[in-house]
């Protein structure tokens, strides 16, 4: 912002403040060093550090900096949880439900990053992403490190923006969903917090939550690449449930897929194209919900750590938001571009599928009677449709308000 004026003294005032305001903003930053914390504050960062890094059979470096940890499936952070500690692994993962496979695959996949250097983790283990100590340097406090507020507000200490541009449906009971998501990097300003494109599978009562899909927070992250991410929370986002594996929870069992790791394959304008098709399925018997990447099978949130989503889904919800640190955002969604604009230029989810027959064996069929949230169309919008090989579908996103 320009300075304008005419009179020096006031001239001089403002360059104090400035100044004052910078050394403020300088003395918060060195804060968030271990050479000015105090002894209580390290040994709390080391102990989760400590919780979240179990002892790997092996280690692969991804080429953006990431180490990948290949840690045996009985030492993984979930069974830290109490309610988890004597889970025994299900004895027969679910397959794929059937649905309309044709439409599956249409466009290129994205990749994950850690994955081109050609090493695998061991028979046995899982693919975890290791925390770093500046992971947790960047939160507000470690206590609250990959969690988010009540009322899914997200991290910073008071958001004043919440933008979604997404879909629903609801009115019958939900025992999993299907959707294919179009894969960009929006920019996220430096005020903000995050902007993210996934599937929500929430209870009646809206306090069971289970969320995947992709996201750009580098507060979170530390850089600006789309990844992947799952959340869930089982009273509201008040005390239980965290992004990825930072806290006990989501029990992983995939060794070639890595939570909250970044894709290879971005979405260009006018460009290629970059897809992910993600499931979330309830399993006959155990109940358990399972992520599926493609047809891999990433993982489960036990029946345990829920409440009212132990039985089954109120609604389902698909589309995009952004969280904020002011009314007026420059963060993009999906794309940065209005869904007006379409294929190759706005991102879009298509294939929209539910199953609401209990449960597996089961079928996808088309998310019907989609009903739509738009908060801000004039910076984030929605345009769904409905037909051919991509059934229910729809474009949204947007370049932010300026």
């Amino acid at each position: 912002m320009a300075l304008r004026g005419h009179c020096r003294p006031h001239l001089l005032l403002v360059l104090t403040l400035i100044i004052v305001g910078a050394l403020a903003g300088l003395s918060n930053a060195a804060r968030n060093t271990t050479s000015t914390m105090t002894s209580k504050e390290l040994k709390m960062i080391r102990a989760r550090l400590r919780s979240l890094n179990k002892p790997p059979l092996k280690s692969i470096q991804s080429p953006d900096g990431d180490i990948i940890d290949c840690i045996p499936f009985h030492l993984q952070p979930a069974f830290d949880h109490p309610m988890l500690k004597d889970l025994k692994p299900p004895l027969d993962p679910p397959e794929m439900p059937k649905g309309n496979e044709s439409a599956v695959n249409m466009a290129n996949e994205v990749v994950q990053l850690w994955t081109l250097s050609g090493e695998t983790c061991p028979e046995g283990t899982v693919a975890i992403r290791r925390t770093k100590e500046e992971d947790i340097l960047r939160a507000p406090s470690v206590e609250r490190f990959g969690k988010k507020l009540a009322g899914n507000a997200g991290i910073l200490d008071s958001p004043k923006s919440r933008e979604h541009s997404i879909v629903y449906v609801k009115g019958e009971e939900y025992y999993g969903t299907r959707a294919t998501i179009n894969v960009w990097q929006p920019s996220v300003t430096p005020s903000d917090l995050f902007s993210l494109s996934q599937v929500w599978i929430m209870s009646s009562d809206y306090t069971n939550v289970i969320e995947a899909g992709y996201q750009v927070f580098p507060q979170l992250y530390g850089n600006n690449s789309p990844r992947l991410t799952i959340h869930w929370t089982s009273d509201d986002y008040t005390k239980t449930g965290c992004y990825n594996l930072l806290c006990p929870g989501f029990v992983q069992t995939s060794k070639k897929i890595s939570i909250g790791t970044s894709f290879t394959g971005i979405s260009s304008y006018n460009g290629k194209q970059y897809e992910m098709t993600l499931s979330i399925i309830k399993s006959k018997g155990d109940g358990i919900w399972w992520l599926m990447f493609g047809d891999e099978r990433v993982g489960y949130w036990p029946t345990s750590i829920f409440t009212s989503l132990a039985g089954h889904a109120g609604e389902v919800q698909f589309g995009g938001l952004v969280v904020g640190n002011g009314d007026h955002t420059a963060t993009q969604m999906g794309s940065g571009h209005f869904p007006s604009e379409g294929f190759r230029r706005a991102a879009y989810f298509r294939n929209l599928q539910v199953i609401t027959t209990e449960p597996l064996p089961a079928y996808f069929k088309p998310a019907d009677g989609i009903q739509v949230i738009v908060e801000k169309p004039n910076c984030y919008d929605i345009k769904a449709n409905k037909g051919g090989t991509w059934e229910n579908y729809f474009y949204y996103g947007g370049p932010g308000c300026h």
